[in-house]
């Protein structure tokens, strides 16, 4: 690779910003494919990327890497020093809030410098023996990646089942650990999805398997302890491509189900758990756009449904007719209010709404004494339920977090109203949430819709145009980006940068309908939201074009494709992590991990009208010979969710058409999936990066 042989110097205002030395971008080679479906036909130069096991793709993106790397060179020691004040800011050796479950109280805990959780338990009470059951710092000792999912114990309290994962594709080999010995059990087996139940004799485990190829699960097998693998029964498959399956058991022990689900609609099967040879019934038969959940108490069934509910509603029927004629309404629609999910207490009921862009917490005694809304005081939080396994309790726990409050574990009583903290997630170094000012905006989006923006800076901030301000957005499967708070993100804050999360449609932030606003043949309204955010925060004078940035990941990084795509003028930098770019191409291939799934999210290709409307917004597609802002864009090998040619293909159409001079930077983790590195501390580096780069625009070195 031919270097070029100067030293670049770029002023940012008054401050000198970077003195590096630069090697050549990569060249990906032009190979012209033809794509051809409705008797159109696009020519994709770049396809020969999909081709991972190929040694020249490998090349590419190393080289790609070390031109990365050859870039961000002046800010090495920017980069370590955000690494390390973000890990300083943690509390290494630390433990979650204890939870009793059959006699045993359950946490987790980690030691210091060490990068993975240790997994633990305590008979009776939090004094006596401690337990080891999975230290994952011993499992990863070997690995340059590891995760750990559906940790399950058995009923008696002796078996643990696991899944592990050492490459990032999230294909999990179940383990089944014998508690007393701490003896590996049994051959493990491949390609599950990490959801494991065990029936009440102890010796039955049900678990999920996925497609070696698309990745869906779509099939649900019974091992019998004492038996090998390769007698395990298969009890179900889904055999409708476009959905998925789980499991899972009921919080009274007493039934596991099985749910089929697609975007639009789910289907639940149950037996009980005591008698795991049974054959699962069906709760109700699926049916177009009818979506439901279920958890059972005492004699009924309470079902959480969409049916004749846009927002949902929440039902009960008995366990003796479980067909939908037999629902009766606990809970009735409301117009304003999405009911996402609740739990159950022998004397109260308490709902997890969203109501006005915020999450919040509804308790009702079955008596009818109490019906109330939990007081917070943010203007922008986000509160959740945690884990509630007594059903004969007055206590209720959860968690609650905003842009400057840490994540907090709490215990109220739903009788007084009398709050307890647990635990307070502990920020090393003195920070002191007084220090900072968080607030909540509406954007008046191209159609009139308000869209609700939460954002949060240090206090004494200038409204001045010329604060550098990162802007985040997702905007898809009806995921709502609610604010929390992130120690890291002080690195960025503290040197003077305004966060904001753009709640655009695409999410369910305001309801089922703000989804369904944002998805199909309205899609591109999450991308107009967006930019109407952005000129919103330019409009109120807390940034303008030169200081402004955007970052998305996944189905996040389309969202910052197409934005810039459509209005590059309006950033000076983006962030694109793993982003899902190649709409098209990737909804045609039914091989493609998720595709099958996700037509009702984006549309069927297939279908020219859809097509169409993909090809109008696909920022692959849409790349045109413009100036870009300068880009940051990552993904990992081994991505299950949005494979790495996607990126790597978009990068390189990018460094062929784009007519600037702005940095275009490319970084592929070779050894991680989709959500990176998995230390907890090893990730940090990638946010290291990321920071690195926005603050070396602003010529922020230190």
């Amino acid at each position: 690779m031919k270097k070029i042989c100067f030293t670049l110097i770029i002023m940012a205002g008054t401050h000198l910003a970077i003195h590096a030395q630069l090697i050549a971008p990569p060249v990906a080679a032009k190979k012209s494919k033809e794509l051809t479906i409705h008797g159109h036909t696009r020519i994709d130069n770049y396809y020969w990327l999909n081709e991972r096991k190929k040694k020249e793709v490998i090349k590419y993106l190393q080289a790609e890497n070390a031109y990365t790397q050859a870039v961000m060179k002046h800010t090495l020691p920017l980069q370590d020093t955000l690494f390390k004040e973000m890990v300083a800011r943690i509390k290494q050796t630390d433990l979650s809030v204890p939870y009793r479950l059959r006699g045993y109280y359950y946490y987790t805990r980690y030691e210091e410098g060490k990068e993975y959780p240790i997994y633990c338990r305590k008979k009776e009470n939090m004094n006596g023996q401690e337990e080891i059951m999975l230290d994952v710092n011993v499992l990863a000792a070997k690995h340059s990646f590891c995760d750990v999912a559906g940790l399950t114990v058995s009923h008696d309290n002796n078996l643990l089942a696991y899944g592990v994962d050492f490459v990032g594709r999230r294909k999990y080999a179940l383990h089944i650990v014998d508690l007393s010995s701490g003896k590996l059990l049994e051959k493990s087996v491949q390609n599950t999805d990490g959801a494991y139940v065990w029936a009440n004799d102890n010796k039955t485990l049900f678990y999920d398997v996925k497609d070696e190829e698309t990745l869906r699960t779509f099939k649900i097998r019974k091992h019998v302890m004492g038996t090998p693998s390769k007698a395990d029964v298969d009890i179900f498959e889904e055999k409708d491509e476009t959905f998925s399956c789980s499991l899972f058991k009921s919080k009274s022990d007493e039934y596991i189900f099985i749910e089929s689900y697609s975007t639009l609609t789910s289907e639940v099967r149950y037996i009980k758990a005591d008698n795991p040879d049974a054959t699962f019934q069906i709760i109700h038969p699926r049916e177009r756009d009818l979506l439901y959940s279920v958890e059972h108490f005492e004699n009924h069934f309470f079902i959480n449904t969409n049916w004749n509910a846009k927002n949902f509603r929440l039902m009960k029927t008995p366990v003796s007719n479980v067909g939908k004629n037999h629902w009766s309404e606990v809970i009735p629609h409301r117009n304003d209010v999405k009911l996402e999910y609740f739990e159950i207490f022998k004397q109260y009921l308490v709902l997890e709404e969203r109501f006005n862009g915020l999450t919040r917490l509804r308790v009702i005694s079955w008596n009818g004494n109490h019906d109330y809304i939990i007081d917070f005081s943010e203007p922008t939080y986000t509160v959740g339920l945690q884990i509630n396994v007594d059903f004969d309790t007055e206590k209720l726990r959860y968690s609650y977090t905003s842009l400057i409050s840490p994540n907090s574990v709490y215990d109220f009583n739903m009788r007084t109203r009398n709050k307890d903290l647990l635990k307070q997630q502990e920020v090393l170094g003195g920070y002191d949430g007084r220090l900072y000012e968080s607030k909540r905006y509406f954007a008046k989006a191209d159609d009139g819709t308000l869209i609700p923006i939460s954002l949060v800076y240090k206090k004494g901030l200038k409204l001045n145009g010329q604060n550098p301000t990162l802007l985040y957005g997702y905007g898809s499967y009806g995921a709502s980006m609610d604010p929390y708070f992130s120690s890291a993100r002080l690195s960025l804050i503290d040197r003077g940068f305004v966060f904001a999360i753009a709640h655009i449609r695409g999410g369910e932030e305001m309801g089922r309908q703000w989804y369904e606003d944002g998805k199909l043949l309205k899609k591109k309204n999450t991308f107009t939201d967006f930019i109407a955010c952005a000129q919103h925060l330019i409009a109120l004078n807390y940034t303008s074009p030169k200081h402004l940035y955007c970052m998305g990941g996944s189905a996040g990084g389309l969202l910052i494709g197409a934005v810039v795509n459509m209005r590059p003028d309006l950033f000076n930098g983006a962030v694109a992590q793993v982003p899902f770019v190649d709409v098209v191409t990737t909804m045609l291939d039914e091989s493609i991990p998720l595709t099958t799934g996700e037509f009702d999210e984006w549309g069927n290709p297939k279908d020219k009208l859809y097509y169409d409307y993909m090809l109008s917004y696909s920022p692959y597609d849409n790349v045109t010979a413009q100036a870009y802002p300068n880009m940051l864009v990552t993904t990992g090998l081994h991505d299950s969710q949005v494979q790495y040619f996607e990126p790597a293909k978009w990068v390189a159409k990018l460094r062929s058409l784009k007519t600037d001079n702005n940095r275009l930077l490319f970084f592929c983790e070779m050894e991680a999936g989709h959500g990176g590195k998995s230390g907890r501390f090893q990730r940090l580096k990638e946010v290291a990066l990321e920071y690195a780069f926005l603050l070396d625009l602003e010529g922020i070195t230190k």
